[in-house]
């Protein structure tokens, strides 16, 4: 029965999808994405700080978000591991170079090239470039084209 009324439940969730789309990022060091909204459904994947999300749902208990990822998957996330507070981006191909500056005149950064899927916190744009934070607090340029933020 309690299979039955949870699975009831994560049907309803889905169905309770948002008119707007937000922006998330994920505020804690480390966070699973699941299959449904609760602990008991299987990790889809694990995830790190300034990972990027467009939250497309939310449970009927108000406590998991439904959230797209850059590869267009949807999982569960609870909401206590992610926050509206800043933007966020992820690299969106294999590996791209990170900048000391917004051009290719600059040199690129000590901790350059960032590898697929490698988060980082958004601190400021200009024109075509993104000036980004990594969880580890280094710091460099990006060109946009390379990103996936919301």
């Amino acid at each position: 029965m309690k299979k039955i009324l949870v699975a009831l439940g994560m049907i309803l969730s889905v169905l309770f999808i948002l008119r707007n789309s937000d922006a998330l990022c994920v505020g804690a060091q480390k966070a699973n994405l699941r299959d449904g909204p609760v602990t008991n459904y299987e990790i889809a994947w694990e995830v790190y700080k300034y990972m990027p999300f467009s939250k497309v749902g939310i449970s009927l208990s108000g406590e998991w978000y439904a959230v797209k990822d850059v590869d267009g998957d949807v999982n569960w996330i609870h909401k206590k591991l992610v926050t509206s507070r800043y933007h966020c981006a992820v690299v969106k191909t294999e590996e791209v170079s990170v900048r000391k500056g917004p051009g290719t005149g600059y040199s690129k950064c000590f901790f350059s090239p960032a590898k697929k899927y490698y988060s980082f916190r958004i601190l400021k744009r200009k024109g075509m470039w993104v000036r980004v934070k990594d969880e580890q607090g280094n710091i460099g340029w990006i060109h946009r084209n390379y990103l996936w933020t919301q």
